[in-house]
């Protein structure tokens, strides 16, 4: 009766054992169907000034990198790419002060 009990154990681990296999098979042929994510959404030079203005240059806090500026239509403001140790983003340049550099039509009046 005992042998019989170990055949059984056996069995069911033969199909678990299986089923292990194709389940995480099954799941990486599901994952090749999504869009890959770009590694860097602003790897792409669209849009970032080829010249940053030397007024800008000036007054620029010198933390702050000037590789890749552009300016945000929404505000009118100068923005830089800011890579930091975790991700990519977008950050509006300031002034030493902490001001927001702006284009005279994105100046708000006072």
């Amino acid at each position: 009766m005992q042998g019989n009990r170990n055949r059984t154990v056996n069995i069911r681990a033969g199909r678990i054992g299986k089923l292990g296999l194709c389940l995480p098979a099954a799941l990486f042929g599901l994952a090749a169907c999504t869009e890959p994510v770009p590694v860097d959404p602003y790897s792409t030079d669209a849009g970032f000034l080829t010249k940053v203005p030397e007024q800008v240059v000036t007054l620029a806090a010198p933390y702050q990198s000037l590789e890749a500026v552009r300016i945000n239509p929404a505000d009118g403001c100068y923005w830089y790419r800011h890579k930091g140790p975790v991700e990519t983003t977008m950050l509006p340049l300031r002034t030493a002060g902490g001001n927001p550099i702006c284009t005279a039509a994105g100046a708000k009046p006072s």
